[in-house]
């Protein structure tokens, strides 16, 4: 897990406790639907955030004889528990609250109380997502967009976080707009209805994670521009006369399998070719570092075999899975 990721679950956790305990305490004395559901997602965030950093440590444990490539993809597993987590908990809750309280409103209490705990959440959470959102720039480029970047991102933790903050904003406002107009109108279904806004806005986050997380989990390619670093030092490495074929997996978030077949010059001698082979796998780990287990089969391009690397697709990436 990198620093950045570290630094925005630290804030997201502290922050998601302290609004799950005001807002807790507002719906005592409120009896709002919404800031019920609001404080059982804030709460259901404070133990994702538990989940994700469980997730990181258990990855780092050694590799084993049954799990030879480690446990990288642990941290792919327990984000993909964040997702459902954040569906039932939060999700599922808020939409049987609202529902309830739609069929059987009452007045909201203490307007103000309510309107307080919802503004200092919006603020804390804020700064949660502020934070996300600082460290993500660390390793966002500036021309893809932050919804590419949830969707193509590697590491799970940030865009956990990103979606989770973002998510916990929308519902605050959510709330806060139904405790105001059920007091307004003295009617308590738009505070019910507040709820089941707040429901279905983290079912649908939830539904994004799980398909972005699912993809992860079974394995995914590297990112293209790391394929392209990856062709570019094999061929251009010496004693390389063809890339035949290539195939990279992410083994977590930092950990990259590269298997290539490729055509060396046919003059050298075995030692040679040992030797060219290892020098192959010191340019790709200087292009690519996360390209930590490198396999590289020795082999002649054939006139009816597979076509090269770089006139495979238009990303000049062979025959390499897609991108999630």
């Amino acid at each position: 897990m990198t620093e950045g990721s570290r630094k925005a679950i630290i804030a997201a956790f502290f922050a998601n406790l302290g609004i799950a305990i005001a807002k807790f305490v507002g719906f005592v004395i409120t009896g709002s639907a919404g800031l019920l559901a609001e404080s059982v997602h804030s709460l259901a965030d404070t133990g994702n955030q538990g989940l994700l950093f469980l997730g990181g440590n258990r990855a780092k444990r050694q590799a084993t004889p049954e799990h030879p490539f480690g446990y990288g993809r642990e941290r792919y597993f327990w984000a993909f528990s964040v997702a459902l987590v954040l569906f039932s908990m939060g999700g599922l809750f808020a939409l049987y609250e609202g529902i309830d309280k739609f069929r059987h409103p009452h007045e909201v209490e203490s307007l103000w109380v309510a309107i307080a705990i919802l503004v200092f959440g919006l603020g804390v959470e804020g700064f949660s997502l502020r934070t996300a959102v600082k460290e993500a720039e660390h390793t966002k480029s500036s021309n893809v967009s932050w919804w590419n970047f949830i969707r193509n991102s590697k590491q799970p933790e940030l865009p956990v976080v990103l979606l989770e903050d973002t998510g916990a904003e929308l519902g605050l406002l959510f709330a806060l707009f139904g405790v105001i107009m059920a007091k307004v109108t003295g009617d308590g279904r738009w505070d019910a209805l507040g709820s089941m806004a707040i429901g279905l806005l983290l079912i649908a986050i939830a539904v994004v994670l799980i398909v972005e997380m699912k993809g992860l989990l079974i394995g995914e390619s590297a990112t293209p521009d790391d394929r392209r670093g990856i062709v570019s030092a094999i061929e251009q490495s010496q004693h390389v006369g063809h890339l035949i074929h290539l195939r990279t997996q992410h083994l977590g978030p930092e950990e990259i399998l590269v298997a290539a077949k490729v055509e060396f010059e046919s003059t050298l001698t075995f030692a040679e070719l040992s030797l060219a082979i290892d020098a192959t796998e010191v340019n790709i780990r200087a292009a690519v570092p996360a390209a930590r287990v490198i396999y590289i089969e020795p082999d002649v391009k054939r006139p009816d075999g597979p076509a090269s690397a770089p006139d495979d697709d238009a990303d000049d990436q062979p025959d390499d899975g897609p991108e999630h």
